[in-house]
């Protein structure tokens, strides 16, 4: 039974082109196009859509609006077309924070030779975005309490990886670590400038200094460096700390920044002083990665399949026995902690 889908767009050229795109799949069905929200809701109690593709800016009621509005009253599965704007990339972190499962750049009209892969890529994160689980709204979730956790060794590291339903994640460990928590490194699928303004709202949010990563930067206890989108990052050792690499090198697992590239960096320079986590997304990328992790004696866990918005990454993981824990996404901060104050300090190798 194909998928049916619900397209929400102000612009004609771009409803169009999202209908072309999806006519041509046997497995999507588009049930609509709707060019404002009002025009939405009917189709969607018409409908009732697998899933919602629906543009960030629109006229007479914007998309987070609608978005808050739908998932309130009517969960469904939402693709958030987003321009590549610094406001374009603000509004699609919101929209993820309200519930929408993914977010994709609006095409870039007239280049034809280009229009192809994100056709595909379109058609991809839709099936995906479609099957997904919808998580708990992170306005309602509880917030997790303060860590009595010791003071940790500035020698100890945590590194995360994570895609689709990532950035909600990855907000949720971060909120669950002190001020004084191991140095973290983050991978994050995401195009550049998104990694910019998420690294900025988790700043804002969380009790580390969070920033997007540039070349050289030191890790450090309290501190958070986020991959920029299009660079893998890499960490090595200098003296007696711990820096990160930036490069352009060809893509992994079809992504830069790469997981695989970020943890088989840390595998070969941290060792034993490594506290790994997996988190949820689609694909394999970091598997490989968070293996070798646990072979140099790393701490390395898993995101559970209940807790993940797709559980592809992380069961690609436990599949190749990288993970040493399977963890529930509000246990994963802990699990970290607990796991930095039980190696102590003075393992550097």
């Amino acid at each position: 039974m194909p998928i049916s889908v619900l397209v929400v767009d102000d612009s004609a050229l771009i409803r169009s082109l999202l209908k072309e795109i999806i006519q041509a799949d046997p497995e999507l069905r588009l049930v609509g196009c709707a060019p404002d929200a009002f025009v939405a809701r009917d189709l969607i109690k018409q409908h009732a859509p697998d899933v919602i593709s629906l543009d960030v800016e629109m006229p007479r009621m914007d998309g987070l609006t609608f978005l808050d509005k739908l998932m309130k009253a009517r969960p469904t599965p939402v693709l958030m077309i987003s321009s590549l704007t610094e406001r374009g990339s603000e509004a699609t972190l919101r929209a993820l924070e309200l519930g929408a499962v993914d977010f994709i750049a609006k095409p870039r009209l007239g280049i034809a030779e280009g229009m192809q892969a994100y056709a595909e890529e379109i058609r991809a994160k839709l099936k995906t975005v479609a099957r997904a689980r919808l998580r708990r709204r992170a306005a309602d979730a509880p917030a997790p309490p303060e860590s009595t956790a010791p003071l940790l060794s500035t020698e100890k590291i945590i590194a995360l990886g994570a895609s689709t339903g990532g950035t909600e994640a990855l907000k949720e460990v971060l909120l669950g670590l002190p001020a004084h928590s191991p140095g973290v490194v983050i991978t994050q699928h995401m195009p550049p400038g998104f990694t910019r303004s998420f690294a900025e709202r988790l700043d804002r949010l969380t009790r580390l200094s969070v920033s997007e990563a540039r070349d050289g930067d030191r890790i450090l206890p309290g501190h958070a460096l986020v991959a920029p989108g299009d660079h893998h990052m890499e960490v090595q050792r200098s003296g007696a700390n711990y820096v990160v690499r930036l490069n352009r090198q060809a893509q992994v697992n079809g992504h830069r920044p790469a997981v695989d590239v970020m943890f088989e960096s840390l595998a070969r320079c941290a060792g034993r002083n490594l506290l790994a986590g997996l988190l949820t997304g689609m694909g394999k990328d970091g598997a490989r990665g968070l293996l070798a992790i646990r072979q140099a004696g790393g701490y390395t866990l898993a995101q559970d399949e209940a807790t993940c918005v797709v559980y592809g990454m992380p069961r690609e993981a436990v599949e190749l026995g990288a993970a040493e824990d399977v963890l529930p996404l509000e246990r994963i901060a802990a699990a970290l902690l607990q796991q930095a104050a039980r190696r102590g300090s003075g393992n550097r190798l």
